[in-house]
């Protein structure tokens, strides 16, 4: 098995969480592949890269001629076969899992490397399950990265029963030593480690809301001035994308089936409205855009 760092990943999908990605392989002096639905979203995509290496130039992070340099290493495309000769792909598409199950499997069927590692950046959908999907389970992993993909240092790495080792210590390593991340060995079950935590504790507060007898804006002073969090619950639950917190919410229902992991009323409305939290401007609260 190859011993020599990964140098050419891919990355399957390019919403926040996908160009974030890319965003970090790309200043890692990596070649970045990234692969959208369509045509039209190639020009979208990239630039939605663009924009959060602007972020970091703006705030200091990087200066204009390493954001340059990043974008030179970027190519998004709309055909999934440029995916061939990558060392490392990860899948970030949406919660859904029936979309995941076919997407994965026509990675796998692309991949030509004989030791290339596929991953999926699912929030909450236990790795082993999705890995019947995939050509070479031993080479599957969850990769399970943090908003903003930039900012956050942890990520979850989660092996499924036919992961092997060889392929942990490779993601490991690409985590630790290429894009300087934090990596937990998290357990293969439904939320992992951190959502298995946090979710509970979210829709507590929206459930509090939702009787009517508090705002938002107090459940959040209560934890932020109260608790010393840095930010309340549903700040930070419109933060993550209402839609992605009633995914893994359902997730997490679906395999346990405990009440307190059901999604309350409030959420499914809002996300059924469309009102997604930041992304789109008003969730629990109201965003600038």
């Amino acid at each position: 098995m190859n011993r020599a760092p990964i140098a050419r990943v891919g990355v399957v999908g390019c919403g926040v969480m996908g160009a974030g990605i890319a965003h970090i392989a790309a200043r890692a002096g990596l070649d970045v592949r990234v692969v959208v639905s369509s045509p039209v979203g190639v020009p979208i995509g990239f630039d939605r890269i663009r924009r959060t290496l602007e972020q970091d130039v703006r705030k200091g992070r990087l200066g204009e001629v390493d954001r340059d340099a990043a974008l030179d290493l970027i190519e998004v495309t709309a055909d999934i076969e440029r995916l061939a000769d990558r060392e490392f792909v990860i899948e970030a598409i949406p919660e859904d899992e029936n979309r995941k199950v076919t997407l994965l499997s026509r990675i796998g069927e692309v991949l030509k490397e004989d030791d290339a590692i596929l991953a999926t950046n699912t929030s909450s959908l236990p790795i082993g399950r999705l890995a019947r999907a995939t050509r070479h389970p031993d080479r599957f992993i969850g990769v399970h990265f943090f908003s903003p993909v930039p900012v956050m240092p942890l990520v979850e790495l989660v092996s499924a029963l036919h992961t092997s080792e060889w392929t942990r210590a490779r993601t490991h390593d690409l985590l630790v030593d290429t894009l300087g991340k934090t990596p937990i060995d998290a357990p293969d079950r439904a939320g992992f480690v951190v959502n298995g935590l946090l979710v509970p504790y979210l829709l507590g507060a929206m459930r509090m809301i939702e009787s009517g007898r508090v705002t938002a804006d107090v459940v959040d002073q209560g934890m932020t001035l109260g608790c010393a969090h840095p930010v309340g619950p549903l700040r930070l639950a419109d933060l993550i994308g209402l839609d992605v917190v009633k995914a893994v919410a359902e997730a997490l229902h679906r395999e346990f089936g405990e009440p307190q992991y059901a999604p309350p009323s409030i959420l499914l409305r809002l996300v059924e409205e469309g009102a997604l939290g930041k992304k789109t401007g008003r969730g629990f609260h109201t965003h600038a855009q």
